[in-house]
C-alpha cells in the first residue's frame, strides 16, 4: 500500500537512477536535492557508473530484477509521495522501470530524459531512446528535458524553438514538460501542460561548475510536489533551488567541472 503525505508524515520521494562515484549526479545528486527540499530520499539504483569531473570510466547495468526488488522494498514499507525518474541506459532498465510505475500507483512521476554525461559519454544507448519514449514518458507527469535531449527525443531539427520543443513532448504522452534553457542564450526554462506554455524566469548562473544540475533541478521538483505544491509552483521553485546549487558550484572538487552545491557548503563559515 502507498502511503500518501499527512501532516504527520514527512513526504518521500523515490529517485530511480543511477549512480555517480563521484557524487556530482545520479542518486547521490538526487539524495542531496531531497534533503535540501524537506523531502526524505529514497532510491532504485539502475547502474552504478565509475566516473569523477573528468568522465566515466566504466558502467554497469543493475539486474532489472533488482531494480524491482529495490522499488517493492521501498513501497512496501517506507510508502513512494513522488517519483524521479533518472538514468536507464538500455531497453532491459527501461522495461523494468516500467514495471516499477506499476509499484508505485498515482505516485507523481517526475522524469529526467539523462542521455549524455558532461563528459560527453553516452548514458543512455541509442536503440534504447525508442522505448523510453514509448514506455516511460507516457507515463509521466512532467519530462524535463534539456534542450538537446529534447531534439533527440522529437526529432525536431536545429530550426525548431524551445517552445515547439516542449508542445512535441508533451504530444509524446506526459503530462506537461519543462524544457530547461541551459543551452539557450536567454536561459529561460519553458513549461508547457498541453494547452498552455509558461516561461519561468529568474536567477539562472552560468558556471564552470554545473556537474549535476539537471539532476537537482529534476530531484527537486520532484520533492516540492511530493510536499503537494502545484506543479507550475513546484517548477518555479525547482528552478531556484537549481539555479543557487550552479550558482555555489564546488570549482575545487577535482580536476574536471565541479559539483553543483544544493547545501552551500562553499559558503560555510566553517571550511
Amino acid at each position: 500500500m502507498i502511503r500518501r503525505v499527512t501532516e504527520s508524515k514527512i513526504p518521500t520521494a523515490l529517485s530511480i537512477a543511477g549512480s555517480d562515484s563521484g557524487g556530482g549526479a545520479g542518486i547521490q545528486a538526487d539524495l542531496k536535492a531531497f534533503a535540501a527540499c524537506g523531502v526524505h530520499g529514497t532510491t532504485a539504483v539502475t547502474a552504478i557508473t565509475a566516473q569523477n569531473t573528468l568522465g566515466v570510466i566504466a558502467i554497469e547495468a543493475i539486474p532489472p530484477s533488482v531494480i524491482v526488488a529495490q522499488v517493492r522494498a521501498v513501497v512496501d514499507d517506507i510508502g513512494v509521495d513522488a517519483v524521479k525518474i533518472g538514468m536507464l541506459g538500455t531497453v532491459e532498465t527501461i522495461g523494468a522501470v516500467d514495471q516499477c510505475l506499476d509499484l508505485t500507483g498515482d505516485a507523481p512521476v517526475v522524469v529526467d530524459p539523462v542521455m549524455v554525461a558532461e563528459s560527453g559519454a553516452d548514458l543512455l544507448a541509442r536503440e534504447a531512446r525508442q522505448s523510453l519514449i514509448e514506455l516511460i514518458l507516457p507515463r509521466a507527469t512532467v519530462v524535463t528535458p534539456n534542450i538537446p535531449e529534447a531534439r533527440a527525443l522529437t526529432g525536431l531539427g536545429e530550426g525548431a524553438s524551445q517552445e515547439d520543443l516542449a508542445m512535441a513532448i508533451v504530444a509524446r504522452g506526459p503530462a506537461a514538460a519543462v524544457v530547461t534553457g541551459g543551452h539557450s542564450t536567454g536561459l529561460v526554462d519553458l513549461f508547457c501542460d498541453g494547452s498552455r506554455t509558461v516561461r519561468i524566469e529568474g536567477p539562472r548562473h552560468e558556471a564552470t561548475s554545473a556537474h549535476g544540475s539537471g539532476c537537482t533541478h529534476s530531484s527537486a521538483l520532484a520533492a516540492f510536489i511530493a510536499r503537494g505544491m502545484g506543479l507550475e509552483e513546484a517548477c518555479r521553485a525547482a528552478r531556484e533551488v537549481a539555479s543557487q546549487a550552479v550558482a555555489d558550484g564546488l570549482d575545487s572538487i577535482g580536476g574536471g567541472p565541479g559539483p553543483v552545491d544544493v547545501f552551500g557548503l562553499g559558503r560555510s563559515t566553517d571550511i
